[in-house]
């Protein structure tokens, strides 16, 4: 292929342009990694390689946005601090299940729990008003928002493409929080997630550090800007937008 013979600038330009638009779309719905993995693999890097790095190199999209939602955060911090165990647990359990098993294999199950997490999202309205005679601090509410949280985190670890809609639909079915509030928990749990298996995939190695730094910082520009745009839509639109990236993030890396 053309791109897999480009010299080192233009391959530093498709990383970091690459690194701007999933900051956008991580500051907005998730499914950055949608755009970076298939960049890489298109520049020829093996999949392993370009999923790994690309799980450490996304990491700065999730820290920008959490400077638009400090308000959100500092009123459940609290319940921040009770997912965290699951969270960690998670990822860990996700990381080693990649670096683990068979290299190709993460590849056919992906689309499949990105499908699946965006037909639960879009549906949360439909389900929340069936769960309305359930009392919002009932312990089975409790458990399930812990449950799929650390389903979430074991998927984050994993792959990380549409971790953010899988985040919302957990915290949709779960809490009686708005837009808004969800987006700042879905941020900051976003962040923890990605830190905890960056650490892991560096310290196993592996990562090709030209793309990693330069996703970095399109990254961290990109999410930015994602965050600023997310604030300014209503909820009905933010909705919309996180279902069509799902069905666009599955349907690309089906046909990928």
């Amino acid at each position: 292929m053309i791109l897999t013979s480009l010299a080192l600038g233009w391959r530093l330009a498709i990383y970091l342009t690459a690194g701007v638009l999933a900051g956008i779309s991580n500051g907005i719905a998730g499914g950055g990694t949608f755009i970076t993995f298939p960049t890489m693999l298109a520049l020829g890097v093996p999949a392993l390689q370009a999923n790994v790095s690309s799980s450490v190199g996304v990491l700065p999209s999730y820290i920008g946005g959490l400077r638009g939602y400090r308000k959100e955060l500092t009123a459940r911090w609290p319940l921040v601090r009770q997912l965290i165990p699951a969270s960690l647990l998670g990822t860990g359990l996700g990381a080693a299940l990649l670096l683990l098993g068979p290299a190709s294999q993460f590849k056919a199950v992906v689309p499949w729990l990105i499908g699946a997490a965006t037909c639960l999202f879009a549906s949360a309205p439909w389900l929340t008003r069936r769960l309305t005679t359930l009392d919002h601090h009932h312990p089975t509410r409790r458990r399930s928002l812990h449950a799929g949280i650390f389903l979430a985190a074991v998927y984050g670890g994993y792959f990380g493409a549409g971790l953010g809609i899988i985040l919302l639909a957990v915290m949709s079915l779960t809490l009686s929080d708005d837009m808004g509030t969800m987006q700042g928990l879905r941020s900051a749990l976003s962040t923890l997630i990605n830190f905890v298996a960056a650490v892991i995939f560096a310290f196993h190695g592996h990562l090709l550090l030209e793309a990693v730094v330069m996703l970095f910082c399109g990254t961290l520009l990109g999410g930015w800007i994602g965050t600023l745009l997310i604030q300014r839509l209503r909820a009905n639109t933010v909705r919309v937008l996180i279902v069509l990236v799902g069905l666009i993030t599955t349907v690309r890396l089906a046909l990928a």
